[in-house]
């Protein structure tokens, strides 16, 4: 039996099912880029809100690559169980919030049809930093994106986000459709506003006056987005099916914490989702350099590490008490930087290190290491960059990047080659073979990389010094190694 609507009076009395009837729903927001954690965090806090009455918020899901998320949930109605999970407990929740799939590459004129249906107010992202088409060391728009070039001579038949957003807006504004608001929901720094520079500079880009538009008339605020959710496995497909009683093709897990701020910006209206715990601010910078630089920044630390020491998932790194103290240094390094305050911030590590150490999520070093040079800059090298400036420590922070270069090609401790992580690295014909270069010559190459280091840091002696020290101390005793003599 799959998961569908006709089975969900079926379902045990422990599962949470749709609390509405899901025919009277209709579509109030378009989603791009339909993944795990769309689906475990904003159409979660949607889900409250119908169930709450408000049913003019259904979500329609665009993929905008792959046909898979569509495949699987199509056939159970677009239904699919969220599993909450921490230590032995298990919390099982069947969402119905998403009420169309579409995939952008099939059809890119049904999704442009629904980005220019009135009754869509809101427009929000998660497509991740790759997403869109900007070297975010410089935070511009890069002209030269194979998908942006193609939007640029076909408007009418977009690949990227950028492009199904401009054409959208266009259409809608010929038609005297109000403009929908565009939430980002991505880990971007002042995401909002990253988000309408690049839009306003695809839309300069096409030509005419859209670019104008865009500026006075189109809502983009900024949010923060924190819930842990790591990839489905077989296992756990076979797990919650055992629970329901019923097939799910693509159940999505998460941890009970969630938190979502948000910029109060919204023109075109928004479903009420303060009554669930969603925060409406002013302002979300502080919330949103939190997160990214101690969640995020850590992640991303303990992804390189994790996998350089052969650690499956982050429990299994943080289990390892030099890896632990690694990561409570990064945060003391970190937190300085932040404009939330001391005892904030510590408040958010304590519950960070309950988070981290969660061995029933297994969320993969491996998972958190992919595309990781596009995560960088915001995660790591800000916080960094504000360091050095201050003349503050940043030895926590240097060694993070020393280990991701190590982890990009290189090889852990044990001299396994490690897999690629990152497309980034794909074409660079400059890559250094990490088993035969030096350190400094790996240290050389990979700070050729502009949209990863910017211009101005690779030129800073205090900088490339220790971290070719730091890749060197990994290369030659290995990172726990290394990690024991900077302690020590």
């Amino acid at each position: 039996m799959r998961l569908c609507n006709a089975v969900l009076r079926t379902l045990p009395a422990d599962v949470a099912v749709p609390a509405y009837e899901r025919s009277a729903v209709s579509p109030g927001i378009v989603h791009l880029g339909v993944g795990a954690f769309h689906r475990a965090h904003q159409a979660a806090f949607v889900e409250d809100c119908l169930a709450a009455g408000e049913t003019g918020w259904g979500i329609v899901g665009v993929s905008l690559r792959s046909p898979e998320t569509r495949d699987a949930l199509a056939p159970q109605d677009h239904l699919y169980t969220l599993a909450l999970r921490e230590s032995e407990a298990e919390r099982l929740r069947v969402i119905g919030a998403i009420s169309d799939l579409l995939v952008a590459p099939e059809s890119p004129g049904r999704v442009l049809a629904a980005l220019t249906d009135p009754r869509i107010r809101l427009v929000t992202l998660t497509i991740t930093e790759k997403g869109y088409a900007a070297d975010l060391g410089r935070g511009r728009l890069r002209l030269d994106h194979p998908d942006i070039v193609h939007d640029l001579a076909h408007p009418g038949a977009p690949r990227s986000a950028l492009g199904f957003l401009a054409e959208a807006l266009e259409r809608r504004r010929a038609a005297g459709t109000a403009p929908f608001t565009i939430l980002s929901c991505d880990n971007l720094p002042k995401n909002g506003r990253t988000l309408r520079r690049i839009l306003t500079e695809f839309a300069q880009a096409r030509g005419g006056d859209l670019a104008a538009h865009i500026e006075a008339e189109v809502d983009c605020p900024s949010s923060m987005v924190d819930r842990i959710v790591p990839a489905t496995t077989d296992a756990d497909r076979a797990a919650i099916a055992e629970r329901l009683g019923a097939d799910d093709a693509w159940p999505v897990l998460g941890e009970p914490f969630g938190q979502w701020v948000i910029e109060e910006q919204f023109r075109a209206g928004r479903p009420r989702l303060e009554r669930f715990g969603v925060e409406f601010v002013a302002d979300v910078e502080p919330f949103e350099h939190m997160k990214l630089r101690l969640l995020n920044g850590a992640h991303s630390a303990l992804a390189a590490i994790g996998r350089l020491a052969g650690r499956e998932t982050v429990a299994d790194a943080m289990a390892e008490p030099t890896i632990r103290a690694f990561v409570e240094d990064y945060w003391r390094c970190a937190a300085p930087t932040l404009a939330i305050g001391a005892e904030a911030a510590f408040a958010y590590t304590r519950r960070l290190v309950e988070r981290f150490c969660n061995t029933a999520l297994r969320h993969r070093t491996a998972q958190i290491a992919s595309d990781a040079s596009q995560k960088l800059p915001q995660r790591i090298l800000a916080p960094l960059r504000e360091c050095l400036e201050a003349g503050r420590p940043c030895g926590p922070l240097i060694f993070a990047v020393a280990a991701w270069i190590r982890s990009c090609g290189g090889a852990d401790d044990t001299g396994r080659p490690l897999p690629l992580a990152d497309p980034t690295f794909e074409a660079w014909t400059g890559r250094p073979d990490q088993r035969a270069a030096s350190p400094a010559a790996v240290v050389e190459a990979f700070l050729t990389l502009h949209q990863v280091f910017g211009e101005e840091l690779p030129r800073r002696a205090d900088f490339t010094g220790p971290l070719q020290e730091a890749l060197a101390d990994i290369a030659g005793h290995g990172v726990l190694e290394a990690l024991r003599r900077r302690s020590a």
